[in-house]
């Protein structure tokens, strides 16, 4: 019993390992974002005519930081999935461990397509439709503060949505997961990816569409990738305990 307990003692302490290490990590990489906010700032509105407004010092202070924030949320992604990757790593095989380990740069580079689908396809037709329902109505005037909230808002979730496949690619090397159980959930991850898409989104058919197609996609390519991951990991059962 005291070994037990000990065992699980030493994971915990692992685990508080990684995760300071994980937030180290972000700070340090907050630190450098921030450093040059400003041209990240310049760069994310040049296509706009005119300046954002700001209500008061604070709010530029707020803006550089969610900036920094995102950036840095980015650039911790290898480093958070490299943390868990050693964490769990000592279950694994030696075969499983080099499969694994090849996922960690496509977490980061999955993450920078979500964004950028969401910043470059998404973003502008959002804005440009709420912008069209003010003409001759509304005397239009962005704000610093409420312009990238709603885009951080809009973006930052398919960043993460976009990690989906190989999420679930890894869960399913590891066992956790399987095409079967993906397939008889099916209805309800529709469910559940069409209620995300309709929250992050304004109430028209054309962003909703936008948003609900390519994460239903996600999610069946999740599942065939699943299917795959699967029956390789079958095939290698089958050569190590073969039946006699």
């Amino acid at each position: 019993m005291e070994s037990k307990d000990s065992h699980v003692i030493e994971h915990m302490e692992e685990l508080r390992s990684r995760i300071i290490k994980t937030l180290i990590g972000f700070v340090a990489f907050f630190i450098l974002s921030f450093i040059f906010v400003q041209d990240i700032y310049e760069l994310l509105i040049k296509d706009l005519e005119g300046k954002l407004a700001v209500l008061g010092p604070s709010e530029i202070l707020w803006v550089y930081m969610i900036i920094a924030a995102v950036c840095a949320i980015a650039a911790t992604i290898p480093l958070a999935a490299f943390q868990v990757w050693r964490f769990v790593a000592p279950a694994l095989k030696p075969e499983e461990r080099k499969v694994t380990f090849r996922f960690i740069p496509g977490l980061f580079i999955l993450f920078i397509i979500g964004i950028s689908f969401g910043y470059f396809v998404l973003f502008p037709i959002v804005l440009g439709f709420l912008t069209s329902l003010s003409a001759g109505q509304f005397e239009m005037m962005f704000t610093a503060e409420k312009y990238f909230r709603f885009m951080i808002n809009l973006i930052l979730p398919f960043g993460i949505l976009f990690e989906m496949p190989l999420v679930v690619m890894f869960l399913t090397r590891l066992g956790i997961l399987n095409p079967t159980r993906l397939k008889k959930s099916r209805k309800i991850s529709y469910f559940a990816l069409i209620i995300v898409s309709i929250l992050i989104t304004p109430p028209d058919l054309i962003s909703d569409t936008l948003v609900i197609v390519p994460l239903l996609v996600l999610y069946e390519v999740s599942v065939q990738l699943s299917n795959i991951v699967y029956r390789k990991r079958l095939l290698r059962e089958q050569s190590e305990f073969p039946v006699t």
